[in-house]
């Protein structure tokens, strides 16, 4: 394993750890201009986010009514009743946003579809980066205030969903999670810079309870007057 990468690991909790564990569920806030661009402002309610861990699989509950739950693969998002019961599905979501650009707006199934693989992604960041196929390399570190933060750049196969097929992780000098920069493809390929705050531990592994994702420029910083997306954990829980 990259050395880079399995300092992080260890930081966040270790991989024997990580290994023991099946299930995340937290309560999450989200927002950000992003969901306003695309016609679907986000309320501040708390909602309940299930991620499976060793497979991409997620779930947020409610979602458009209080009896009603996403259900998110790679192959196929959809809006179900609390029973199971399908509202409404599609497969193969990811092809449902070509042409996209970043004002397009999105659909309660794009919305879903949106969620289910970025929560996935942050909440098993930086032991994904281990799974199989998946390529990690490292890359020029990212000197922020009096920090200098080692970065790597991963490279996901096609059949892992997330926002772009390269990703940059850049990690603090205790070898914790900073900055998380990507291009969100479902719209419009946009640069996006994401920072990590107020890390805690809940079952043995530490995560970032507060992310904010900003636009960046071509030189790397982000634009701080529009917070894109805005993401608040509490009461994380891993089984």
């Amino acid at each position: 394993m990259n050395e880079l990468l399995n300092l992080a690991i260890d930081a966040h909790g270790g991989i024997r750890r990580w290994r023991e564990l099946s299930q995340v569920r937290t309560t999450v806030v989200s927002g950000g201009a992003l969901f306003v661009l695309k016609g679907l402002p986000q309320d501040p309610a708390p909602r309940e986010m299930t991620v499976w861990l060793h497979e991409e699989h997620a779930s947020v509950t409610p979602f458009g009514a209080p009896d009603q739950k996403t259900d998110f693969t790679p192959g196929r998002v959809a809006i179900e009743k609390l029973d199971g019961q399908v509202v409404v599905e599609r497969r193969d979501p990811r092809e449902s946003f070509a042409g996209h650009v970043l004002d397009t707006p999105w659909d309660p199934l794009d919305r879903a579809y949106f969620n289910g693989y970025a929560m996935w992604t942050y909440l098993t960041t930086p032991f994904l980066l281990a799974k199989p196929g998946v390529t990690v390399s490292e890359i020029e570190p990212w000197r922020e205030r009096d920090e200098t933060w080692r970065g790597l750049r991963a490279t996901f196969p096609p059949q892992i969903a997330s926002h772009s097929t390269d990703q940059d992780f850049y990690f603090g000098p205790d070898h914790l999670l900073r900055r998380h920069d990507y291009h969100v493809d479902v719209a419009g390929g946009f640069a996006a810079a994401q920072y990590v705050y107020d890390r805690v531990g809940a079952g043995g592994i530490v995560l970032p309870t507060k992310r904010r994702a900003y636009r960046r420029d071509g030189d790397g910083r982000p634009l701080p007057d529009e917070v894109m997306v805005s993401i608040d954990l509490s009461d994380i829980r891993f089984c």
